[in-house]
């Protein structure tokens, strides 16, 4: 005798169910609201006025600190600025991480130990980083007294001074600093490859190059592409390395969109300006993150999804 299920039964514990969703969401959607959403909309509503920051918003502008933002060839330098650590760290820092991961997830003597060297560095603080290469790269710091050591002292460059290299610089710093969360995050992906793939195709002929590139990178594509999409976000919002090693100077040459709304919202007390930068800043990365989720994640997601149903 076959049993049918009782719809009556379902449709009881329907209700339960959703109220034992609302509770365990409601807790992380309250906190959401509170720190994400209401800062955003907060943000937007002092953006049309000129305000700073302690009078009462009585000065209504419109869109003239959006227009004035667009127009300061100084905001446009900053967003040049992060677009150049964009590239960079997709031409650069992902690469040479790939590379590494590469390197570490082959079996050899030591290998623990440079996974830890090499993440070190991602764990200690933006701040303690950024003061730590001020010291080694000001003038009589430890890289001009090293090069000068090893007779190469002519090849000091006060680095972080000259408008022509500090951007470079701050780049060495944020590679230094994150290469070696990518680098995990790609040995993770690695790891997940099932290695009979590989022997399958030494044993067919392939080159070790050959296997990397026709077999392992493809299985890394959604690893990879995780990897790239947290690095552009990240260079978007840079902040913290620049703000101690070089305040965005010198002449605005280190800028980025974060340091200038900083720099105008809190050390000028034009609230209203740096809200409107900060909401400028906020939809290139939404519509950068809606784009790349669009366009270079959904085959991940669909896929993920139709492994699930």
């Amino acid at each position: 005798m076959t049993t049918v299920p009782s719809t009556r039964t379902r449709t009881r514990r329907t209700p339960r169910a959703l109220a034992g969703i609302v509770v365990f969401l409601l807790p992380a959607l309250v906190l959401y609201s509170v720190f994400v959403l209401f800062p955003i909309v907060q943000a937007a509503h002092f953006s049309v006025f000129k305000w700073n920051g302690l009078t009462p918003l009585t000065n209504f502008v419109g869109l003239a600190n959006y227009q004035r933002a667009v127009a300061d060839p100084v905001f446009l330098g900053a967003i040049s600025h992060n677009a150049l650590i964009v590239l960079w760290s997709l031409v650069i820092q992902i690469p040479f991480a790939l590379a590494l991961a590469l390197m570490l997830n082959r079996r050899f003597r030591g290998r623990s130990v440079l996974r830890l060297v090499f993440f070190a560095p991602y764990v200690i603080a933006e701040v303690i980083t950024a003061i730590v290469w001020s010291l080694l790269l000001q003038p009589a710091g430890l890289a001009e007294r090293g090069l000068g050591a090893i007779g190469l002292g002519a090849l000091y460059n006060p680095w972080l001074a000259d408008p022509n290299t500090v951007l470079i610089a701050v780049f060495v710093v944020i590679s230094w600093k994150y290469f070696g969360f990518h680098m995990i995050l790609l040995l993770a992906g690695l790891q997940g490859i099932p290695r009979e793939l590989d022997e399958a195709a030494a044993i067919d002929g392939a080159t070790r190059a050959q296997a990397i590139r026709y077999v392992t990178l493809p299985l890394l594509g959604p690893t990879l592409r995780v990897s790239v999409f947290l690095s552009i976000i990240g260079s978007l919002q840079l902040f913290d390395l620049v703000w101690v090693t070089t305040g965005g100077g010198p002449v605005n040459a280190s800028n980025t969109m974060a340091t200038y709304l900083v720099d105008w919202g809190f050390r000028r007390f034009q609230v209203g300006y740096g809200s409107a930068v900060a909401v400028i800043l906020f939809l290139i990365c939404f519509v950068v993150a809606l784009a790349y989720q669009r366009y270079v994640l959904r085959r991940d997601i669909d896929g993920a999804m139709s492994t699930n149903g």
